[in-house]
């Protein structure tokens, strides 16, 4: 009888549910039982020989991780064993002692440890891009309302601004003379294209007459004599329209790019006095109010704040100085060369000197593009 109910225990089906663990069904306690009741014999005869035949049992009998999970039934095909090694979950190891069943932890709970962690990481990389960017939009609106209420208060009356009157005495100048300059360039590409319309009207009445000069033979001299007048004029013309254009370039480029960029840090400079304005106000507001400890700690946060202003507002007056010094200086030098060609160009052309309108081109480094070279060649495109 008692190695009948060994055999049963040593050969029990262990059910495993959906998670990989044990189930206590009915096996589970007729294991129980039968290791009652062979426990209770051992002490009725009192041998050591059903003692250690019981431990043995125990000891060697069905594990976890060795043991296979029949699910047609014992004594099934091969195709229904699943080995528990491949089933990914917590297990169990039953104890010969004391007949308890000991969770194990294994690779499944380590991965899903790992998971966590990752995703608290990268839930702790969103929550600090999401408040640094709320950071930014505060100081940036704590800026944009003090500076709003100091233009406001400017505009009334009621506000102090920092003016450097010799500086924004040139920089008035400048204003000035950009305008200036931009009627000249309008003026001078209005002039460009009138003449170049007058060429193109000259290339075509030459061409006219000389036409003409074939086909009228008591008018031939006369048709002749007009077709070449024509065509000197049209290179002439088209000698001064190259001089013209270099003007109009040197010009856009003096308007365009060099006052525009001094105007530039112009506009920088003027943002930077706003603030520094604004932050210097907040600092006076400040510091004739109460001198608690909280009051303290605002002006002390103010004074900070206005010292980083003060120095952005200096660095940029400093940089807008030198750049309206050596805008000065180059205007000048662009000017004194390209007024010079102008009117030397001009004064050849109406003149009639071929030669002289040749020599200022040359005096100038100015390089005339031949006939029918308007548009690049597709090798100069590439």
């Amino acid at each position: 009888m008692t190695d009948s109910i060994m055999s049963k225990a040593a050969t029990m089906e262990i059910p495993i549910n959906s998670n990989g663990d044990t189930g206590t069904l009915a096996e589970d306690d007729s294991l129980e039982q039968a290791a009652k009741l062979q426990w209770n014999l051992d002490e009725k005869v009192g041998t050591s020989r059903g003692t250690r035949d019981l431990q043995q049992v125990m000891v060697s009998g069905p594990n976890l991780n060795e043991t296979s999970i029949v699910s047609g039934g014992y004594g099934g095909t091969a195709e229904g064993i699943i080995p528990t090694s491949s089933i990914k979950g917590p297990a169990v190891h039953y104890n010969a002692e004391f007949n308890k069943r000991i969770p194990v932890t294994g690779i499944g709970s380590n991965m899903h440890h790992s998971s966590s962690s990752s995703s608290m990481t990268a839930e702790e990389v969103t929550r600090g891009v999401a408040v640094e960017k709320l950071e930014t939009m505060k100081k940036w609106g704590f800026n944009t309302y003090k500076c709003t209420k100091q233009m406001i208060s400017e505009r009334f009356g009621r506000g102090s601004r920092t003016v450097d009157l010799e500086l924004e005495a040139q920089i008035e100048v400048l204003r000035d003379t950009k305008k200036k300059y931009e009627s000249v360039l309008r003026l001078a590409r209005a002039l460009t294209n009138h003449f170049y319309n007058m060429v193109q009207t000259q290339h075509a009445l030459g061409d006219t007459f000389a036409d003409l000069s074939q086909k009228s033979p008591e008018l031939r001299d006369e048709f002749g004599y007009n077709a070449e007048t024509q065509k000197l004029l049209c290179k002439n013309g088209e000698t001064l329209l190259g001089a013209i254009n270099f003007f109009v370039s040197s010009i856009n480029t003096l308007v365009k790019k060099t006052m525009e960029d001094t105007l530039m840090t112009i506009k920088l400079y003027e943002n930077a006095r706003l603030e520094f304005d604004a932050y210097r106000s907040d600092l006076e507001e400040l510091s004739l109010g109460p001198r608690d400890a909280v009051a303290m700690a605002r002006i002390d946060a103010a004074q900070q704040q206005y010292q980083v202003q003060k120095d952005k507002y200096e660095r940029l007056r400093s940089d807008v100085i030198i750049k309206l010094k050596f805008l000065e200086e180059n205007k000048v030098k662009v000017m004194h060369k390209q007024l010079l060609l102008f009117h030397n160009a001009i004064s050849a052309y109406f003149a009639g000197n071929q030669q002289q309108l040749e020599q200022t081109l040359k005096q100038f480094n100015i390089k005339l593009r031949p006939p029918g070279a308007d548009k690049p060649s597709w090798l100069e495109e590439q």
